[in-house]
């Protein structure tokens, strides 16, 4: 099943998505974080800056007014403490007063490590001396003993790395062991409904977090089960039915016909007489071709004659059925024009040579029977992008933008004109279109270039 493999790939790729997503956050957030601090969070440069902007003027120490307002602002005490005497020969008007005024040696190691009174204490250097800042109490936090390992430090790239590559395997177990349960309840479930559309008996355990989904499709499946059985049963009755009558017609047709054909050659009938036999005749035969296209239509349909394919000549099946309607038209109220190019002389199609002559002069016949005061057919063949097409028009009545529609795109057309009783491109087109099925064809309807009808019929190439 493609699908499960496709789902894994995308819980995956959700899940790293998500965690780099998760990564690049941490990072922005931290940043947003840090850059909101105070100006002068980097006390030791500001300790430098300030150790650089007290000046000697020959009496006393003097701090630049920048510097001071600075300090001022933030909170922030300092002093000066002489290199020779270790005493506190300068300091701000905010200093505390418990803040010591002397300091030996241990005292500066001390504070330049951490605090002076609970203060952070930071150090800048100046000529003679050493300048300390006290930030206000809880500040800053100083590490008092910050001594790392070399090795560390010099890895510690490549030890976030390996964190960070842990972390996102550890997370990436831990998802598909959670989602482990959960794929192997929605295999079933899609094996499931894929089965659904092949007609096929469909049982989904009915347990795990798809319950409900598998009692649903167990129940879809009985119900598509139960219609397929009595739609193929309602199908065989009607194919059986169309058999029976048919066969049960043939016989007293045929004694109609027989009859109605001996009046007819009655000469001691009258004209009236013979006139309306001729019409029992004629319409009578008409009847027999309606059964026979009935019987080959619904044969057709579901599969049930079949096929004799062999390598066809296409163009010389088409030349046999267009002279055969040549030679029938003796009163030329239908003649017909084939306009095939000369150097066309053969075209091969793997077809049943019966079906092709039948849809061929399907085409033909339905310019004959919807045209009763005559027209010119017109039939030309042409063989391009693999198919093999013959197209039959006419110079006739022709077929309205809606039933061409309905010839094109409805599976059993049976129209009726508004003006007429006869039958409006019946069963010979619907059989013409199940030909080309047949065959893997195409067919198709429109309106031909002289005005009036016009269909194709194209079969693969062999």
């Amino acid at each position: 099943m493609k699908s499960i493999p496709k789902l894994i790939r995308r819980f995956t790729g959700i899940m790293l998505l998500s965690s780099i997503l998760i990564i690049i956050l941490d990072i922005v957030l931290l940043y947003i974080y840090t850059s909101r601090q105070k100006p002068n969070s980097s006390p030791w440069k500001t300790a430098e800056e300030t150790a650089s902007g007290l000046k000697y003027d020959g009496r006393e120490y003097v701090l630049s007014g920048n510097i001071a307002s600075e300090l001022e602002n933030s909170g922030i005490w300092a002093i000066f403490i002489d290199n020779n005497s270790m005493q506190v020969v300068w300091h701000t008007d905010n200093l505390p007063g418990t803040v010591p005024m002397s300091y030996s040696v241990s005292d500066i190691a001390h504070l330049v490590r951490g605090y002076i009174d609970g203060y952070p204490a930071f150090t800048g250097e100046a000529e003679d001396g050493l300048v300390v800042l006290g930030y206000p109490k809880k500040s800053f936090w100083k590490h008092m003993w910050p001594s790392w390992d070399y090795s560390l430090i010099a890895n510690l790239p490549k030890t976030i790395l390996s964190f960070l590559l842990i972390n996102i395997l550890l997370v990436f177990i831990i998802y598909v062991t959670a989602n482990s349960n959960l794929l192997k309840s929605v295999k079933p479930i899609i094996k499931g409904i894929q089965s659904l559309p092949l007609k096929k008996h469909v049982y989904v355990k009915e347990k795990g977090l798809f319950s409900e989904i598998a009692i649903s499709i167990n129940k879809t499946s009985e119900i598509l089960q139960s219609q397929d059985r009595k739609l193929q049963k309602r199908e065989n009755a009607r194919v059986n039915w169309i058999a029976g009558v048919s066969h049960d017609i043939r016989t007293p047709l045929s004694m109609v016909m027989g009859y109605a054909s001996q009046l007819e050659e009655d000469k001691n009938l009258s004209d009236s007489a013979h006139q309306m036999a001729a019409i029992i005749v004629k319409q009578s035969g008409r009847i027999k071709s309606l059964i026979n296209d009935l019987n080959l239509a619904s044969k057709l349909e579901y599969s049930l004659n079949p096929l004799n394919l062999e390598k066809e000549n296409m163009v010389a099946i088409a030349r046999q059925v267009v002279v055969s309607f040549i030679n029938m038209d003796i009163e030329s109220r239908y003649p017909v024009e084939w306009q095939t190019d000369g150097n066309l002389t053969s075209c091969f199609v793997y077809a049943d040579k019966n079906l092709l002559k039948r849809a061929i002069s399907n085409l033909i016949q339905n310019c004959i029977s919807h045209n009763p005061s005559g027209c010119k057919i017109y039939t030309k063949m042409i063989s391009s992008d693999g198919f093999c097409t013959i197209i039959i028009a006419d110079d006739g009545i022709g077929a309205s933008k809606e039933q061409i529609e309905k010839i094109n795109h409805s599976p059993h057309y049976m129209a009726c004109d508004e003006n007429t009783a006869e039958q409006c491109h019946g069963l010979g087109l619907l059989i013409v279109k199940q030909v080309a099925a047949a065959h893997n064809g195409k067919f198709c309807a429109g309106s031909s270039p002289y005005g009036g009808f016009s269909a194709s019929l194209s079969i693969p190439l062999h």
